[in-house]
């Protein structure tokens, strides 16, 4: 008998909970959770409408420079000074410089790659910057670096005890240099060069496709917009050129945010240096193929430019070397919208909000911010990839995710 009663009283005391907490919702919905439902509602509306005419004015930059020939990399008399360089043979001293961490996979890909570059051995210098914690596996990275010095290749090895570098998965052509150099030399205004990457796996997976389609718009219009109107752009962290005067300008690499290769390029652009980006020359690169080092990319990407811009803010605002659109550009549209609003708008609208309303009905939500703008948002990121694709690789690409989806 005792049993049964202290069953009951279990029963009940759930029961009394689940309406006791059914009963308190209903007394906060009306008068919290709908003002504060709503008021998110306006948020997501003006952070969606503020990313829509981003794209919208990407979108017409782009455009423009397509249709009138306009890159800006196209202005420069490349070949003849590539012709003026091997007949004077006043080649530049290079250093290359490849970070690694465990990268028991690609260390002969990136160090055979870099040491096959074509350029003088006696103006190149490579570095290869171990911070790998397997000692069997640094003993290996030394001796793939002792077997190039056997071959006449000026290529130093050297540990660190932290890690201010990442992934060495890069593996630039043997003309690499001869196709950025000579955009230095003739040019002192600009302190960087860079090209575009392109990915040897993004065929393996569902995840590496999608990878591919959104870094194919950042490269194809976000750097060739930026490129093209403020000579500004967030550097990649490889596959780029640095004219050392300007990185020893900016103050060289610092480790304060998780986004070093952007906090160089911000200070660089203060102190009024130009950049310029080749989008015809591209550098292979592998994508994170697992969740975890997805993930983990993500992270870095998303929260290390909003820590960045925290720090930077004041500091670009009081800056005198450059002009008030250069500004405007890089408060606004290169952080605030592109690597802040973009972020948050996508997590907060889709995983809080719309599930919110569904739980506090009294709370409408508008069709232009559910479908009209989430998709004219889509169609215009989308243009640029139709644009550049193969048809044939793009086609089989929508069979393969469609077929994963079913």
């Amino acid at each position: 008998m005792r049993d049964i009663v202290l069953r009951n009283w279990e029963v009940n005391e759930t029961y009394d909970a689940t309406r006791s907490f059914g009963y308190a919702w209903e007394l906060l919905r009306v008068p919290i959770a709908v003002p504060l439902l709503c008021i998110a509602v306006y948020i997501c509306i003006g952070m969606s409408i503020m990313l829509f005419f981003e794209r919208i004015y990407m979108a017409i930059v782009i455009v423009c420079v397509k249709l009138l020939g306009k890159k800006r990399y196209t202005k420069y008399q490349v070949d003849a000074i590539k012709e003026d360089l091997q007949r004077n043979k006043n080649y530049p001293m290079v250093l290359v410089q490849i970070p690694m961490y465990n990268e028991k996979e690609v260390y002969k890909l990136s160090i055979g790659a870099v040491c096959g570059i074509s350029w003088p051995s006696n103006r190149l210098i490579v570095q290869v910057l171990d911070d790998s914690t397997n000692e069997a596996l640094r003993a290996m990275v030394e001796l793939e670096c002792r077997k190039w010095i056997g071959m006449g290749v000026n290529i130093k090895y050297e540990t660190r005890n932290n890690r201010n570098g990442y992934k060495a998965d890069f593996q630039p052509e043997e003309d690499f240099l001869w196709r950025t150099i000579p955009y230095l030399l003739e040019n002192p205004e600009l302190g960087l060069v860079q090209a575009r990457w392109k990915f040897v796996n993004a065929d393996e997976c569902l995840m590496t496709r999608l990878q591919e389609m959104s870094l194919h718009y950042h490269f194809s219009v976000e750097q060739e917009v930026g490129s093209s109107t403020c000579s500004f752009f967030g550097f990649n962290g490889t596959a780029g050129v640095w004219r050392i005067k300007a990185l020893n300008d900016a103050g060289g690499w610092k480790d304060r945010t998780t986004v070093e290769d952007m906090d160089l390029a911000v200070r660089a652009s203060l102190k009024g240096w130009k950049f310029l980006f080749v989008g015809d020359l591209a550098v292979k690169n592998e994508l994170p193929s697992t969740f975890k080092a997805y993930r983990y990319q993500q992270h870095r990407w998303s929260c290390g430019p909003a820590n960045l811009f925290r720090k930077m803010l004041w500091e670009i605002i009081i800056c005198e070397r450059v002009s008030i659109w250069k500004k405007w550009h890089v408060i606004y549209a290169f952080f605030f919208v592109r690597k802040i609003i973009a972020h948050w708008v996508t997590f907060f609208f889709y995983c809080i909000v719309i599930p919110a309303t569904i739980l506090v009905p009294e709370v409408h939500l508008p069709k232009p911010l559910a479908i009209y703008l989430p998709a004219a948002i889509t169609i215009l990121n989308a243009a640029s990839i139709l644009r550049h694709a193969n048809p044939d690789k793009l086609h089989a690409k929508f069979c393969y995710i469609f077929k994963k989806l079913e």
